[in-house]
């Protein structure tokens, strides 16, 4: 009987050594945050399709541009789209409302400004000045619009078009409950560089040469210029090359640089 009982205790040890094992295993990997801003929206199928077949999970941020079908990217015609990106586990954040580009501070000290050139919506093309209170409300609406849509809380991110911004920008956005998330070095992905230029071939080459363990990757759901389409070519090779190295995909929740943040301002 004391036999029995050490041979099932152990069993039951050696189980839980495996589990724990098991457990270490699935995390013991080099960690990449890709991300993804709207755009014309034509590769968005392809690019939900790719993200479930690999089970990939990924940040996405949303701003209302202008799409090839429908009535921009966070309209109507695709919230169909970002409902089941929600279902399967994706994270969202903010890419301001009209895709609105930091052109330069304004103001003062005590009540900064910013002067702005959106890329979408009434005022496309146009310049002009937004107070802190106004730039912070066009990351909120892309926010709330995002919720609105999927019924799950955006991540107290955003992301400036373009990734231009000012330490005064940053600071105002960060007042009103916005971190700002850019992209690693080594994270361009380059899908809006000139094919003519910059081949898939060579972007898809580079990008696995150089990304390293922590990097936010950044692509996009459609480049209007880019004549090569970088989607269909680059991102599933780039996926599956990346996890023969040992990397893992994780949203930008659980990054170390956001998290805290993430936890505090929720």
């Amino acid at each position: 009987m004391a036999l029995r009982r050490n041979a099932l205790l152990a069993a039951s040890l050696l189980g839980a050594s495996l589990l724990s094992f098991g457990a270490w295993a699935k995390d013991a990997c080099k960690p990449v945050y890709l991300t993804f801003d709207t755009g014309h929206m034509g590769v968005a199928p392809l690019v939900a399709e790719v993200l479930q077949r690999q089970q990939v999970r990924v940040t996405f941020f949303g701003a209302n541009e202008a799409t090839k079908e429908g009535d921009g990217s966070l309209g109507e015609h695709w919230a169909p789209w970002w409902r089941a990106r929600a279902a399967e586990g994706h994270a969202f954040a903010s890419h301001t409302w009209s895709h609105a580009y930091w052109r330069g501070d304004a103001g003062s000290p005590q009540a900064p400004a910013f002067r702005v050139k959106p890329s979408a919506g009434p005022r496309e093309g146009e310049t002009y000045t937004l107070s802190a209170a106004g730039y912070c409300a066009e990351i909120k609406q892309s926010a709330e619009r995002l919720q609105q849509i999927t019924g799950k809380k955006p991540l107290p991110l955003f992301r400036a078009p373009g990734g231009k911004t000012s330490p005064a920008l940053l600071a105002a956005a960060r007042s009103c409950g916005w971190a700002h998330v850019g992209w690693s070095p080594a994270g361009f992905l380059g899908d809006e560089l000139p094919s003519e230029r910059f081949s898939n071939k060579a972007l898809l080459a580079q990008a696995l040469q150089r990304i390293r363990s922590g990097d936010i990757l950044l692509a996009h759901l459609g480049i209007w210029s880019r004549k090569d389409a970088w989607a269909p070519a680059v991102l599933e090779p780039l996926i599956v090359g990346l996890k023969e190295q040992g990397f893992c995909f994780r949203t930008l929740d659980t990054h170390p640089d956001y998290r805290d943040w993430i936890t505090q301002t929720r």
